[in-house]
């Protein structure tokens, strides 16, 4: 008897859910090719030398607690301003005191123009002392700012030396004596005020001769003059900071950088720095725009303009250390020691 009832093939019974196990295994094998191709991408975006050098900049800013450095230099950076103000204050009382009609012009104009008699008289109290302790005030503020642009200077130093070292300990080499490292931060310190002076000279001089020069030959017609010179002042500008910045990565590490490195690194750091001035500009009027902002923002300001400088100038150092150039030699130093 022929039996009509076929019966199935264990691989054609089999055949409905062996499909699917072919769709997970074909999946896989494309997720994992996938991956492959992006580890290859981003293995190859690494090997580029300009990232690679990136990455050794970060990891070296990291490892040797650029971050933290940062801070302590914004905190010291802030506290050097209390002295700076006292002989601020100390400057406009020898001012006053030379020119009474001026001393009793402001004096009038405090009780004019505030209302509250307490805070007037506060003012006017305060007006008085500055004048007649100006000498102590200025003396005072005069050590207490030497001090502590000394000891700024001192924390900068071993913060950039910290990222610029082979090793992140210090060596023995690295200890000087207390007259010493004293003597070399006071000579570092005055360099740093002449630069700062050149740099600020510069910016003020190519902004302020900007408008003058169109004013002066009448071409303030001409649309694309302004933008022409708006670059030489932020060429100018950018060049001010390169000589700041070149100062710095060259005096104050103890092993002296190689010369394409501190060139390319300084010429990082001052566009950096104008950037960050251009930023500082564009913010500052308006945080000072709410009721909180005109009495914090100046301070807040401040503190963020010193913080950023504090890690640009640490990134490039550790980004000049981490450099990787042939035939670059290292910048002489008349100084071995």
């Amino acid at each position: 008897m022929t039996d009509n009832h076929h019966t199935p093939r264990p691989q054609e019974k089999n055949n409905g859910d062996a499909q699917p196990l072919i769709n997970i295994k074909t999946g896989n094998k494309t997720v994992d090719q996938s991956i492959s191709r992006v580890s290859r991408f981003v293995s190859w975006f690494q090997a580029i030398p300009a990232v690679a050098h990136l990455i050794r900049t970060g990891e070296r800013f990291n490892d040797r607690l650029g971050s933290q450095f940062g801070a302590a230099i914004t905190y010291f950076s802030f506290l050097s301003l209390i002295p700076i103000l006292m002989v601020s204050f100390a400057a406009i009382g020898f001012i006053l005191a030379s020119h009474p009609g001026l001393l009793t012009e402001l004096i009038n104009k405090i009780a004019n123009n505030i209302s509250d008699p307490n805070l007037a008289n506060t003012l006017k109290n305060t007006v008085n002392t500055a004048v007649q302790q100006r000498t102590t005030v200025g003396l005072t503020g005069l050590l207490v700012a030497l001090y502590s642009g000394i000891s700024w200077m001192g924390n900068l130093r071993e913060a950039v030396r910290a990222q610029s070292r082979d090793v992140w300990e210090r060596n023995p080499q690295d200890q000087e004596k207390f007259w010493r490292k004293y003597i070399r931060d006071f000579i570092s310190l005055i360099g740093l005020v002449l630069a700062l002076i050149i740099t600020l000279t510069l910016t003020s001089v190519a902004g302020s001769a900007q408008n003058a020069i169109v004013t002066a030959l009448g071409l303030e017609h001409i649309e694309w003059l302004k933008p022409a010179l708006t670059l030489i002042a932020t060429s100018i500008s950018v060049l001010a900071n390169y000589l700041l910045f070149l100062w710095i990565f060259w005096r104050l590490p103890r092993h002296k950088p190689r010369k394409k490195a501190l060139f390319r690194g300084t010429l990082l750091a001052a566009i950096g720095f104008e950037v960050i001035k251009f930023v500082m500009t564009l913010t500052l009027p308006k945080l000072a725009t709410s009721p909180s902002g005109a009495a914090f923002g100046s301070v807040l300001g401040l503190m963020a303009f010193f913080y950023l400088f504090a890690r640009l100038t640490l990134f490039c150092s550790a980004w000049i250390a981490t450099a990787e150039y042939k035939d670059d030699k290292p910048v002489e130093d008349d100084d071995p020691h």
